[in-house]
């Protein structure tokens, strides 16, 4: 067996990505209540804060119970019979059985790039997809590396904050646009009506946050660790014994390297391999993947024997 990681980290990730999960929504609410006071100080509306905080609670309610139907509806998913894509249905139910997870929801893409995600709040409910694509160019070993490889997910429970981001990330996007609109729409000229130089201050602290925002969304993301997919190639050898599956099944998503028809920047990080076709690109530009190379993931589960 080439894949040697500690066995104490087969699905014992759960915990630490739940309170991650728990820490990344309590700073959102947080930021949201501080944005929720800048608005109203800025605009002189005591009724702003009130609207934020109602918003804030809002959000971590649909980011926790939704945000998976989010994710489905940005990806265009539908959901699979058991007739109609009867290897896909079989091979997450023989591997759920395998690694010891409920049933999940399964759902297809119609799209020709090969690519796969996992989703949901939690075990009892995770849901697969994966593309059209990808069950044209895999045989069934293949598609159990890749499978497998979801399913460590959930197991894992990295699907949670995963899936939370997708909806966080988006508040952040819309903050930034509301703020930048407000000053287009006579924000400027209100902050040129106050006292001193607090309000001049205040202004532009507001644009550098909109400017940044984008910034910030992406820093999100890659805060959910490209170590995690690492982590679940390795999980999922594991589970099906056989890391040549996954390996040879990543090689082949590789040498496709074109973009899916629908997809959404904001879910990119949920893929097994990155959604927009990326090819080899310079190390610094890596700081900034959503997913580790294609070429390293092979290389950890084959060692020697990658090329």
């Amino acid at each position: 067996m080439r894949v040697k990681p500690n066995m104490s980290s087969l699905y014992t990730e759960q915990s630490k990505n739940v309170t991650k999960t728990w820490l990344l929504m309590s700073g959102v609410f947080l930021v949201v209540i501080a944005l929720g006071w800048f608005f109203s100080y800025y605009f002189q509306n005591p009724s702003i804060l009130i609207i934020f905080a109602i918003f804030a609670i809002v959000l971590q309610i649909v980011s926790y119970w939704y945000s998976d139907k989010i994710v489905l509806t940005l990806a265009g998913a539908k959901e699979a019979t058991r007739a109609e894509y009867f290897d896909l249905y079989t091979v997450v139910e023989n591997l759920s059985i395998t690694a010891g997870l409920p049933m999940p929801k399964v759902y297809v893409v119609q799209d020709p790039a090969p690519n796969a995600f996992a989703t949901g709040r939690d075990k009892d409910h995770a849901v697969v997809c994966a593309t059209t694509g990808l069950l044209q160019i895999l045989d069934r070993t293949e598609l159990e590396g890749v499978i497998a490889h979801e399913l460590s997910h959930i197991g894992n429970r990295d699907m949670l904050v995963s899936t939370v981001v997708v909806v966080l990330v988006g508040f952040i996007s819309i903050i930034s646009d509301v703020f930048m609109r407000s000053l287009l729409w006579g924000g400027m000229r209100r902050s040129d009506d106050r006292e001193g130089n607090a309000g001049a201050i205040i202004m532009v602290i507001g644009i550098v946050f909109a400017i940044l925002a984008p910034l910030v969304g992406t820093l999100m993301q890659l805060a959910i660790s490209r170590k995690r997919e690492y982590l679940a190639d390795a999980s999922g050898a594991l589970l099906t014994r056989y890391p040549e599956g996954l390996a040879n099944a990543l090689r082949k998503i590789g040498q496709y390297a074109q973009p899916l028809r629908h997809q959404s920047s904001t879910i990119a990080h949920l893929y097994i391999a990155d959604p927009t076709g990326g090819k080899k690109v310079p190390w610094v530009t890596k700081l900034f993947m959503t997913h580790p190379p294609i070429q390293d993931r092979i290389k950890a589960l084959l060692g020697n024997k990658a090329e």
